[in-house]
């Protein structure tokens, strides 16, 4: 299962600097995570999802669709 954070982060109308501070982690973190597949860990994708106003459940959504 992936996270499509560039997709979130675009639904959400985020920049990548918002994103990275709301989520407290840095702007090539998410950079990292949109560009190169690599995926957030668990810790992340919890913040992930409080950032973006969603559970972590949702984040896999596009996925499962």
């Amino acid at each position: 299962m992936k996270i499509d954070v560039r997709s979130h982060r675009r639904k959400a109308g985020l920049t990548q600097d918002e994103l990275a501070e709301r989520a407290g982690v840095g702007q090539s973190t998410v950079a990292m995570w949109e560009s190169q597949g690599r995926q957030p860990t668990a810790e992340n994708a919890v913040k992930l999802a409080r950032a973006l106003g969603l559970t972590v459940e949702q984040l896999y959504e596009d996925e499962w669709a």
